[in-house]
């Protein structure tokens, strides 16, 4: 059935390839995250395994709402390892890090995220899409302030 939001089909998909690549940071960042979760160790270990804990739950659930998004503008959400694979900005961990390069690469990761969801917003503001802006932008505050946090265990 044709679509008619208000956003035309050409925009529609530019917003959605978007979208696919800030899904497939998110996904990244979220398995990294919960990696580290599991194999953290040393003295911050209580620390950095429960807010890991923390910061993967948040982008568990902030897949969905990517994802949804996606389909809400009339396109199949990417949704395979090889397809994250080939749309993400953020490397995989070698091995084990230390804890101090877990969070380093984290860092470096929400920092991904945060480039990737600004990237979409001239986009999205010649089309007018003010719910995938309010997605961003709430996408943006979560990933800011998580990347600060990480940032002060560094200092």
């Amino acid at each position: 059935m044709k679509i008619d939001i208000g956003i035309p089909q050409d925009q529609r998909t530019q917003i959605v390839e978007g979208l696919s690549r800030l899904l497939a940071d998110t996904y990244t960042l979220y398995l990294k995250t919960h990696n580290f979760h599991w194999n953290v160790t040393g003295p911050m270990f209580n620390t950095l395994h429960v807010m890991f804990m923390g910061q993967y739950t948040e982008m568990w659930t902030a897949v969905d709402l990517v994802a949804e998004r996606i389909r809400s503008l009339g396109a199949p959400a990417p949704g395979s390892y090889s397809e994250f694979g080939q749309l993400t900005s953020i490397r995989e961990a070698d091995g084990v890090p230390v804890a101090m390069d877990m969070v380093r690469q984290l860092v470096e990761g929400h920092e991904a995220v945060i480039r990737t969801a600004r990237s979409i917003f001239p986009v999205v503001g010649d089309a007018g899409d003010e719910a995938t802006a309010d997605l961003l932008t709430q996408r943006l505050q979560v990933h800011e302030k998580t990347a600060w946090m990480l940032r002060s265990l560094l200092e």
